[in-house]
């Protein structure tokens, strides 16, 4: 078991049950899936881009990534429908947890001048969307052998009904939102 998810079960759980004073355990809030997206916004240019930013998503998350196309042409763009323009992935169970606790530890705290993450990114439903700017601030990504410097967005889906019990269960798995 990772350790984030050990930390969930044995801390995280019991403390938002006695907060929310849920009377089933069915009711705690948890984390179903993380979602992460990257367009690729050169690839009518440059056919290899896509190719290159798959290739860093997979490094980064440890599965392989998967194209996703544009559902409408858009002229001003150069955007035909069916076009690929980006690539996204979706983690779960275990992957889910060890690509989080990554997040929360070590590539965060790689940022510059990183003060946190924005409290109020919720969307209503209890699910967080966060940017990031540059793949770099992963580990494993070797700064000698990226074409680009692309962002990303990670989305990370809650069964909570409410944003403040989202941003209870984040804060208490260590996400270090911004004061």
């Amino acid at each position: 078991m990772s350790r984030l998810k050990d930390k969930y079960v044995n801390e995280v759980a019991p403390a938002l049950q006695e907060e929310f004073k849920y009377k089933s355990c069915m009711q705690i809030p948890k984390i179903e899936k993380i979602v992460l997206n990257m367009g690729v916004g050169e690839v009518k240019d440059n056919p290899k881009a896509l190719e290159n930013a798959m290739r860093d998503m997979g490094i980064i998350c440890g599965q392989k990534p998967i194209a996703t196309v544009a559902t409408k042409s858009v002229a001003a763009f150069k955007l035909r429908e069916g076009m690929k323009i980006g690539c996204k992935v979706t983690l779960r169970g275990e992957n889910m947890y060890n690509f989080l606790d990554k997040l929360i530890s070590i590539s965060l705290p790689r940022v510059r001048d990183f003060r946190g993450i924005n409290p109020n990114s919720f969307d209503g439903h209890g699910n967080y969307a966060m940017g990031i700017k540059e793949q770099l601030m992963f580990p494993e990504i070797d700064f000698d052998k990226i074409d680009k410097v692309r962002g990303m967005d990670i989305i990370i889906v809650t069964t909570a009904k409410t944003d403040e019990e989202a941003r209870s269960l984040l804060s208490l798995i260590g996400m270090p939102f911004r004061k």
